[in-house]
């Protein structure tokens, strides 16, 4: 395929050409930005609606400011391609989320240009207000602007930043890009508040007096520019009024018209915090993305000409389908079953329900410390509440968890998916550390699917659960093509499985590694060596009876996991420590993740960098029997 032409973009080097540029050029320079976004994405997949509808406020935020000494902080990230694409790394850019090649995010180890990395939501202004203390402390550093929106304004952080902002009453610019849609369709009073703002309002070109131009309520707005000068009143109130910012807009964010003399004059005027409402439309530029939003929020590689996307025919279902069946079918059969999720219902399988159920499923937006003592509050009143959420994103609300669910033993029940790593979102969206975090947890349930059937007996598990909370955890991407059962079967608590009896060694898996560990027990089989495979199924409580024969019974028990130390393999071996079972002389080896992070590649590929695969389990067990092979040599 031919690459579009872009005789401006190929003047710029980096963000000070830009500034040599006029504002017609400028436009020019976008329109080329754009084609060169949707060219390079097509070729890589990645985050294609949020960065199209962020080219002309890219363009003219590196215009206006003097970067990299003055920061730009985008939240989330995802939204960057247009940005890192001006800040000298155009020429990789078609290594968007491949192993060694360009984050999918900003981030700070990779330019000047990304002063502060990002890859979950709602955390650019207090950063942004970091640097702005930097500077007035005298710190060499400029301007400081927070470009923030997508969803994340709905979430609780960015108004403690907001509050904290306003009563600081630093310079420091927040850039407000609402596209009225996050993932999925944002939802909550704030949207509704933000809608309510421009509602019906259309935008006009703007010539040199742009002002004049514009509709009243606009006008009025756009005025709060010039005003930054004497203070003067004009516009309505607004909630960042009130929390100390000064207001501006709103204005068409893909307007260059619009965005140049207000950037100009915002930065000429500002003494304090100010905030730029810019109005933007999701995929502008590219019919397929504008039209479907939330279908080109994260794409795999397509056709430019036809926007169909280039997915592979599926092998097996992906878990998140399965569990949002089987929770649907759970639901079905008991009218007290509800479902929460934080802006994800597609992500998590929820939409599956909704459209069943829609009454049952809540989506709190981005907003997980709030959705899981929501949930906690409907369990706390008799619901059975399934809080579904992405591991990386669970992170969030662990307070919650700790103080609201653990320490008054509600039963919520949390799907976590996205566990052990996701690939091309890379260390920042890794389910690394749930089980660590959730296992510590008195009274608190932790499971692990081996394959997708047993991920629908855990729904079922939870389901009948009401002693407490539990967690159930599986990995994204498709199952391993087992035969899935009608309807799930409660598991009982804290009991495991033998799939295979052996003599020599036993390889005790928790979680989705299932399948490596077969094959590694048939590649040691091969060899001569009697392997016990063993599903744990639960990481607490343990099963100790399985574990006390494991022990018993083999020279060597090895288990694998995909999760950080600290987790299953440590409470196995805390287990086994305090039972006496390591003073027989049993060789263990518990296989984690390693204690780094890891970046984004294949999950194949990152599984071998973290030394987990079937080759690495194979030689990790004759390691601890003592057998040297030159073909089973660790890699990690």
């Amino acid at each position: 395929m031919t690459r579009p032409e872009t005789p401006t973009l190929d003047r710029v080097g980096g963000p000070a050409d830009l500034r040599a540029l006029s504002d017609a050029e400028l436009r020019r320079l976008a329109d080329e930005v754009r084609a060169e976004v949707i060219d390079a994405v097509s070729v890589t997949g990645g985050h294609l609606g949020s960065s199209l509808g962020v080219v002309e406020l890219s363009v003219a935020l590196h215009a206006v400011f003097e970067t990299p000494r003055d920061k730009i902080v985008w939240d989330v990230g995802h939204q960057c391609y247009p940005h890192k694409i001006l800040t000298g790394r155009r020429s990789r850019i078609r290594t968007l989320r491949q192993k060694d090649g360009l984050s999918g995010f900003t981030k700070r180890s990779e330019s000047v240009y990304d002063p502060f990395g990002a890859a979950h939501s709602s955390t650019s202004i207090s950063a942004a207000l970091g640097f702005a203390v930097a500077r007035d402390m005298g710190q060499p550093t400029g301007d400081a602007v927070a470009v923030i929106g997508d969803g994340s304004i709905s979430a609780g952080m960015a108004y403690e930043a907001l509050n904290n902002a306003g009563h600081e009453g630093r310079r420091l610019f927040v850039i407000l890009n609402d596209n009225e849609m996050s993932i999925a369709p944002p939802v909550g009073a704030m949207s509704r508040y933000l809608s309510g703002l421009y509602a019906g309002t259309p935008f006009v070109q703007m010539a040199e007096g742009f002002e004049a131009a514009l509709p009243g309520p606009i006008r009025d707005h756009a005025r709060r520019a010039r005003q930054l000068v004497t203070g003067a009143a004009g516009g309505q109130g607004t909630l960042f009024e009130e929390l100390g910012l000064s207001y501006v807009g709103p204005i068409d964010g893909h307007d260059m018209g619009q965005l140049l003399p207000v950037l100009r004059a915002a930065r000429a005027r500002a003494t304090g915090p100010v905030l730029i409402h810019c109005c933007t439309v999701k995929g502008k530029g590219y019919a397929p993305a504008e039209t479907s939003a939330d279908k080109y929020h994260g794409v795999a590689k397509f056709d430019v000409a036809s926007g169909a996307q280039k997915k592979s025919a599926p092998n097996a279902p992906a878990y998140t389908k399965v569990f949002g069946q089987a929770l649907t079918r759970a639901a079905e059969a008991d009218p007290a079953i509800v479902a929460v999720t934080a802006a994800m219902p597609s992500g998590t399988g929820l939409d599956i329900m909704a459209k069943r159920f829609p009454a049952r499923v809540f989506d709190v937006g981005i907003a997980e410390q709030h959705g899981v003592t929501f949930a906690a509050g409907m369990a706390a009143g008799g619901l059975k509440p399934f809080c579904a959420i992405y591991s990386t994103f669970l992170q969030r609300g662990y307070d919650q968890v700790v103080h609201d669910v653990a320490l008054q033993g509600l039963p919520v029940r949390f799907a976590i998916d996205r566990a052990g790593l996701v690939g091309a979102d890379g260390a920042t969206h890794a389910g690394a550390f749930d089980v660590a975090y959730l296992a510590n947890l008195p009274g608190f349930t932790v499971m692990a699917a081996g394959d997708e059937a047993e991920l629908v007996h855990m729904v079922a598990t939870a389901a009948a659960h009401d002693a407490g909370p539990i967690a159930f955890r599986y990995p994204r991407g498709e199952g391993v093509g087992v035969d899935l059962p009608e309807t799930g079967a409660p598991l009982e608590i804290g009991r495991g499985r033998v799939l295979q009896e052996g003599s020599q060694v036993a390889l005790l898996s928790f979680g989705a590694h299932l399948s490596e560990c077969r094959l590694a027990a048939e590649a040691l089989e091969a060899r001569g060596i009697s392997v016990t495979l063993a599903d744990a199924r639960f990481a607490k409580p343990l099963d100790t009876d399985l574990i006390g024969q494991l022990a018993r019974h083999h020279a060597a028990l090895i288990t694998v996991e995909e999760g950080a130390r600290g987790g299953f393999g440590a409470h196995v071996l805390h287990h086994l420590a305090m039972s006496g079972a390591l003073d027989r002389g049993l060789a263990i080896r518990t296989m984690t993740l390693p204690d780094r992070f890891i970046d984004q590649a294949s999950p194949a590929d990152m599984y071998a960098d973290a030394g987990l695969t079937a080759h690495d389990i194979a030689a990790c067990a004759l390691d601890a029997l003592g057998v040297v092979s030159a073909d089973f040599s660790r890699r990690a």
